[in-house]
């Protein structure tokens, strides 16, 4: 299967036509564009030693914004046509009213690309990917006589944009999106525990789909499993934590992460508002929001209102620094986009959101870091998580961790939970590794209903002073 470049002013709008129709909407604004969206995505899942789901996705369509002051008008259509854009330049241009405003200048352009425009979907044959994924199934279940269920998937994505500015100038951006995952199931004396392990990015399908690649992926599920077959209660009380390099900075994207966006800020919304050039970490703790890595999950080359994507630092040794910004939001706060401004898709409004959060590396020990944990936990998987952005407070279960008594890694332990909030952990932090990792590219973030895709990380780090929820008493 092969597909023409996404050309919505070749194929089914007139250029002109439509920048005139946009100009209209944003005269007397402050900021406006027009983003048009070709997306495709499959999904294949082989469960029980079958395929369970094969997916095929197509859509198109366009937004178009017109801001004015701290209100936005927003309309979009699953119809790219003249027709449909004249009818959505109607409903937003009533944000407008009367005008006044004075449009914002146009994001800087660029010539950088951070992931190749390949399509993952048609440059490999669906039967290819079903063969692989049967593959992975028998491979799985050969490695341990325990197994008694896997589920395989594999996602591929490809997203097209256009975003024209009322100034005239369009940038358009081709985005790749891969991911495979293993799922084991192991049993033992009736009882059974599971085990997950997988990631992607903005890259090919092929570096998946090699056997060396997703070895290492069923390996990994199958050991987190048999470790939780051992798995004791977790201890319940508050002990200090030391959580692993990698994929546990979720819990500093959540956090902390969210806290520092500029619209909660902006509105007084967030525990870290008008903190800035204040101490709000422990020293050494330096924080980035970075869209610019290549190939990551979290990686845009422009965000979606056509700013180029930024490496923002915003926590710098222990110093709030700087917020995430989305267009409006620094317009309204005086200060600089930041390449943050994020949509799900053509019928979604753009906001500040994160790309690719992770905190900077220390000069600690990773192993010395855990033998001086006294008495706590050593947490280096997690699943869900809640976070309240006002104060910061979170909650977030583990679903691989460790117990540790006199620097001594002893039993696993299930159930376990962190309870905190993030103005604290940060001030908490008591030692930085020097292992910092990203996570393998399975992230995805919620906010105001809208999903996106993001990439998080961190190095092994303790941190004093959390509770831990769990089912069995501490000592």
């Amino acid at each position: 299967m092969t597909h023409a470049p996404f050309r919505p002013f070749e194929t089914l709008l007139d250029r002109e036509t439509a920048l005139s129709i946009l100009c209209g909407a944003t005269d007397g604004a402050d900021d406006g564009e027009l983003f048009l969206e070709r997306r495709r995505s499959e999904m294949v899942v082989f469960d029980d030693g079958r395929v369970k789901t094969a997916s095929y996705d197509a859509s198109e369509g366009f937004g178009l914004r017109a801001v004015k002051g701290e209100t936005a008008g927003y309309a979009h259509s699953t119809e790219i046509s003249e027709q449909s854009l004249r009818r959505a330049a109607e409903t937003a241009r009533l944000a407008v009213g009367d005008g006044g405003g004075t449009l914002a200048d146009a994001p800087a352009g660029t010539n950088e690309a951070l992931y190749g425009d390949h399509d993952p979907i048609a440059g490999h044959a669906f039967s290819v990917k079903l063969d692989t994924l049967g593959e992975i199934d028998a491979f799985a279940r050969g490695l341990d006589p325990r197994v008694v269920q896997v589920s395989a998937s594999m996602a591929a994505g490809l997203q097209e944009v256009e975003i024209l500015r009322p100034e005239g100038r369009s940038v358009s951006d081709v985005r790749p999106m891969v991911r495979l995952n293993v799922s084991v199931i192991v049993e033992e004396n009736g009882r059974r525990e599971s085990g997950s392990a997988g990631g992607g990015g903005r890259i090919d399908l092929a570096g998946l789909l090699k056997r060396s690649h997703w070895e290492g992926v069923a390996k990994e599920a199958l050991r987190i499993a048999i470790v939780n077959l051992s798995a004791e209660p977790a201890p319940a009380g508050v002990m200090d934590v030391a959580l692993g390099a990698g994929w546990p900075g979720i819990l500093l994207h959540e956090a902390v992460g969210h806290g520092l966006e500029g619209d909660f800020n902006r509105k007084g919304q967030s525990a870290f508002a008008g903190l800035l050039g204040q101490r709000v970490a422990s020293p050494g703790v330096t924080v980035l929001d970075d869209g610019t890595i290549p190939n990551r999950r979290g990686s845009l080359t422009v965000d979606d209102e056509g700013t180029p994507s930024g490496r923002n630092v915003l926590i710098e040794d222990g110093i709030l620094v700087g917020y995430m910004q989305d267009r409006q939001s620094a317009r309204l706060m005086g200060v600089a986009p930041t390449g943050n401004g994020r949509r799900e898709s053509h019928a979604h409004i753009p906001m500040t959101r994160m790309t690719n959060t992770y905190m900077l590396g220390g000069d600690a020990d990773p192993a010395g870091i855990v033998s001086d944990l006294k008495d706590g936990i050593y947490a280096v998987g997690f699943g869900g998580g809640q976070v309240d952005i006002t104060n910061g407070k979170f909650v977030f279960s583990c679903t691989e961790a460790y117990r540790v008594k006199n620097g001594v890694v002893g039993a696993p332990v299930k159930g376990a939970t962190l309870i905190g909030d993030g103005a604290t952990a940060l001030t908490n932090i008591r030692a930085i590794g020097n292992d910092m990792a990203l996570d393998p590219g399975m992230g995805n973030c919620g906010k105001a209903g809208q999903w996106v895709p993001v990439g998080v990380g961190q190095p092994t780090l303790l941190i004093g002073g959390l509770t831990v929820g769990g089912s069995a008493a501490a000592g």
